[in-house]
């Protein structure tokens, strides 16, 4: 079965398909809407995360763990208008460089930072309590140096961390500890988790009627089997502030967000 890395594959597929339904679409339409009915906003996410799959970009005897410990050190990367959720692969640029020392020296260890949103983007220097207290691990899966010292970097967001303190490095690190998701596997997760499918379909006007089921099955298409991921997958999509897309990270409760989401995405049907 084919997984997302044989995006440009489906997306060919994809056009023969609704080309004998009549329906054109042009090869940059067609990754596109491979990327959103893959759960990401658009093809640069997508191709972002086809690369983070390449096993050349981990180096030989890179360390993953499943989680990083409690009490355990880690580089900051301050984001001035980004949250980063779960399972989410963005690219984002790196100029500051108390942020470029904390990247190196992620890429020099295990790879792992912590992406933490500013509570106020025109801040050039944060420190611990200008960001928010709770943010996102994640693996640097690529890194590319302009030519005005700017790094280019992919990363892949793993799980919800809360700051807990400091440390003393020539760039920003915290001690962080994770925060565990509850209430994901209950029933009314999964109701909610319907709702919050068909009400972001509605509103994003993504069709998929005339998609043969083969080929729904081949493209992975959303589904409710996790909540808690359908959740976060959902979330950055939404045309809401910086601020709502925080309090929905830092909603551990995944029926709790869940609900936000939907009352989120009413309030955007009714403002359009």
């Amino acid at each position: 079965m084919r997984d997302f890395r044989d995006a440009k594959a489906m997306a060919h597929s994809l056009r023969e398909a609704l080309k004998a339904k009549s329906v054109s679409l042009t090869h940059s339409e067609s990754l596109e809407l491979v990327a959103r009915t893959l759960g990401l906003p658009d093809w640069n996410h997508l191709a972002a995360r086809i690369e983070s799959s390449l096993p050349q970009l981990v180096p030989s005897g890179a360390i993953h763990p499943a989680s990083v410990a409690v009490g355990a050190a880690i580089p900051i990367v301050p984001m001035r208008d980004l949250v980063v959720f779960p399972q989410m692969v963005a690219p984002i640029f790196v100029g500051r460089e108390k942020t470029r020392r904390a990247i190196e020296r992620a890429l020099a260890t295990d790879r792992r930072v912590l992406v933490v949103t500013q509570r106020r983007a025109a801040d050039d220097d944060p420190q611990l309590d200008a960001l928010y207290p709770v943010g996102v691990t994640a693996d640097v899966i690529n890194r590319v140096a302009l030519t005005d010292g700017t790094l280019k970097l992919a990363i892949s967001g793993l799980e919800r961390a809360a700051v807990r303190k400091p440390v003393a490095e020539e760039f920003l690190a915290a001690e962080i500890a994770p925060i565990e998701e509850s209430n994901g596997q209950t029933d009314k997760a999964v109701l909610l988790s319907r709702l919050v499918l068909d009400a972001y379909r509605m509103f994003a006007n993504v069709d998929y009627s005339n998609v043969p089921p083969q080929l729904q099955a081949r493209l992975h298409l959303p589904d409710i089997g996790d909540p808690g991921l359908l959740a976060d997958t959902v979330a950055p999509l939404l045309p809401v502030s910086i601020e709502q897309r925080q309090q929905l990270l830092e909603t551990s409760d995944v029926t709790a967000r869940l609900e936000a989401i939907l009352d989120l995405i009413k309030a955007a049907q009714k403002a359009a």
